[in-house]
Parts: structure tokens; sequence; C-alpha cells
């Protein structure tokens, strides 16, 4: 039966951080296990309904950030995570937009939508507008590493069903070309030619010095072995350098996972910069400004596949966006985490074609498992 809207008000959101299984990064300055990157919300209602969200962001950041938002959300309709959302983003014009206020709204507003789920009894999909499909294709996330110990790896991973990999980050374009190739043939020769690769440079990280020649030189190299598309080949402010990539590059390019809110993809998306554009659900403001930016990316002729994979709830979101938008048939999932994995009270199971079924559940369709939060929290309680 429908919740009365009257009745659902934001009586409290609550965070909550996760530590000690912190994956790596492949960041050049490497995460610890004990590292907090990923931060869950609550948003609970006074009608006793509760929304989860996640931000990719340490949670005392997000914290503060609640602390700094909580006179603007205390009260408000738990079920217009549009207008709420979008209440907070306008709100926060003089304290800074981007960084931590954007990161922790984008964790409420996925809240928010899981709630309104709830209450109606319908899929986030259905509530952006409807169900393309009810299942997508998840690509095995992987950072880079020797070429013997990759091939072996991405043969596991093969046998457990994955279809589509991407390899990145590592040793790639900070060792020597030669390298750069052997990881890719390896890679290849690995999964066979009958799946999808990707590659993933990085250029996001800290000191990234590699410019448009060498991502040029590499794009050739990565055409021989039928790569998919190359991934942050270059800083993520190089603009004019993305634009000559992509009209000069044989592979795709793809980027935007650092990007927040709408108005920073907009220029990049009409100066056509990307052929793939990955606005990442637990920093860009949330479902509500990724749908914004999959709608941009559309009337652009860019494809949008979304890069909410560091939790069980960010890819549970995206899952839900995958779903609404008839072009986006990928989605990220990084193999190996706990926090992706171990949380959820039901497993995430590929189906015999590789796929990975989208929840036709309420919300976001996932239910955490509590016990297993805690104790990647050091054991502070989520929900009382």
């Amino acid at each position: 039966m429908a919740v009365r809207e009257e009745n659902v008000k934001i009586q409290e959101i609550r965070a909550i951080g996760l530590r000690g299984a912190t994956p790596e990064g492949g960041w050049s300055d490497e995460l610890e296990r004990d590292d907090c990157v990923h931060t869950l919300i609550g948003v609970i209602t006074d009608e006793g309904l509760t929304g989860f969200g996640s931000v990719f962001t340490n949670d005392d950041l997000v914290k503060s950030a609640l602390s700094v938002l909580e006179p603007l959300y205390l009260g408000e309709s738990g079920l217009e995570p549009e207008r709420v959302s979008e209440k907070l983003h306008q709100n926060m014009f003089w304290l800074g937009r981007g960084g931590t206020i954007t990161h922790t709204i984008s964790g409420i507003d996925i809240a928010l939508w899981d709630l309104l789920g709830k209450a109606t009894g319908q899929p986030v999909g259905r509530l952006l507008g409807g169900r393309y499909r009810d299942r997508v294709r998840p690509y095995a996330s992987v950072l880079m590493r020797a070429p013997s110990a990759l091939a072996e790896y991405l043969q596991q991973l093969k046998e457990q069903g994955f279809r589509a990999f991407k390899i990145g980050w590592g040793p790639f374009g900070r060792q020597s070309q030669a390298l750069d190739e052997e990881i890719v043939k390896a890679a290849r020769d690995a999964i066979g030619s009958d799946v999808l690769l990707m590659v993933d440079a990085g250029g996001s990280d800290a000191g990234w010095n590699n410019g448009y020649k060498w991502a040029l030189r590499t794009a050739h190299m990565l055409a021989d072995y039928d790569v998919a598309w190359f991934e942050e080949p270059l800083q993520p402010d190089a603009l004019q350098d993305y634009i000559l990539l992509r009209q000069n590059a044989p592979v795709p390019i793809a980027g935007g996972e650092v990007f927040t809110r709408r108005q920073s993809f907009q220029p990049w998306l009409q100066a056509g910069a990307f052929d793939i554009v990955q606005p990442d659900v637990t920093k860009v403001g949330g479902i509500s400004e990724e749908r914004r930016i999959g709608w941009m990316a559309e009337e652009n002729g860019i494809r949008f596949i979304p890069h909410g994979w560091n939790t069980a709830v960010g890819l549970a979101a995206d899952l839900q966006l995958a779903s609404a938008f008839a072009g986006t048939d990928l989605v990220e999932y990084l193999t190996g985490s706990p926090y992706v994995d171990e949380i959820v009270a039901e497993s995430w199971v590929l189906d015999e074609d590789g796929m990975l079924p989208i929840p036709d559940r309420p919300g976001l369709g996932l239910t955490l498992d509590m016990e297993v939060v805690e104790k990647y929290s050091s054991g502070e309680p989520f929900l009382k």
C-alpha cells in the first residue's frame, strides 16, 4: 500500500564509513585497507522508511557536510528526490560546489530515490521513466599487474562468467611502452577474442603527466588488440587534448568520472570530448544529476556508461540507471571487494550469459546485511 506523502518527512540522516577491506585503487599514493573512501548514507523518515545511498568520500568529510546541510533537509519530504537535492545544491553556492558537499548530496539523492521506490512499491528504474532491460552486462574492473599474474586472474574471472573486462591503472603509462603492450597482449590472449576488453590509463591519478602524443600513440597500440575503449588517457582538465584525441584516435575515448554536477559535463559533451561518458553516481550529485547527464550525452551522440561501482549501493544505483536508458548496456563491477559483494543480504549472481539481473523490487532493490556493514565500520552502529 502506498504511503501518504505528507507523512514521509526526513527525520535524520546518518553516515557510516567502510574500513578494514578497502581495495587497492591503483593510485600512486596507494590506499591502505583501513583508509575510508566509501561512506554509506541512511535517510530515515518519521514514517519508519529508510533509504540508502553511497558516497565516494571519507566519512569524516561526509559527516561534516551533513552538519552543514542538516537545517536544509530536516523535515523535508522523503519522496521528492530531485526537488530536495536541487534545494541542497542551490543553497550551497556560497559554501562551495563540487567536492565533499556535492558528493554528500549524491548519497542523499540516491537514498531519496530508494525511499520513493519503497514508498510506491516500484523499482527506481521504472520511476525514472521505464525499464528498457531487466539485465545488463557487467564488466569486471581489474587493476593491472605483471602480465602473467594479470592473465591468470582474468582467466579465473572468465571462468566465473564475466564476458567483459576493464584493466587499469597500476604500471600502465608509468614505466614503459613495451610493458604497456605486454600487459594488454597478455590480457587479450587470456580472455580470447570473443569478449570485450577496455583499458583505463588512470589519468586522474596524482601527478599524471602523459599528454596528447602519448595518448594517441597508445590508442593506436590498443586498436591492434581490439580494445573497446581507452579510458582517462589524459589529465581530467585537458579539454582541448581530449577533443583532439577523440577526433584522431582509432579507439573510442572515455572519461568524466571525476566531474560533479551536470554543469561541469556540459562543455565536454557539447565539444565532443568523449565517445563514452562515465559519471559516478556517488560523486556527481546522485541519480537526479546523473539522469540529466545521461540525457545530455544522448543528445550529443555520446554513450552513457555509469561509474558508481565502488559499493553495493553504488552498483545498485547504476543497475537502475542502466535499466532506464536504452543505450546503456554495460555497468562497472569492482571484483573482489567486500563492500560490493559482502554487505548485501543477497549475493550478486551472473546468469548463464554473463549478465547481471537488474532488481525489480521496490527502490534500489537491495537489502543491506547490517551485521556485515558494522563489521566493516569498526563496529560503529549504522541504524539503531
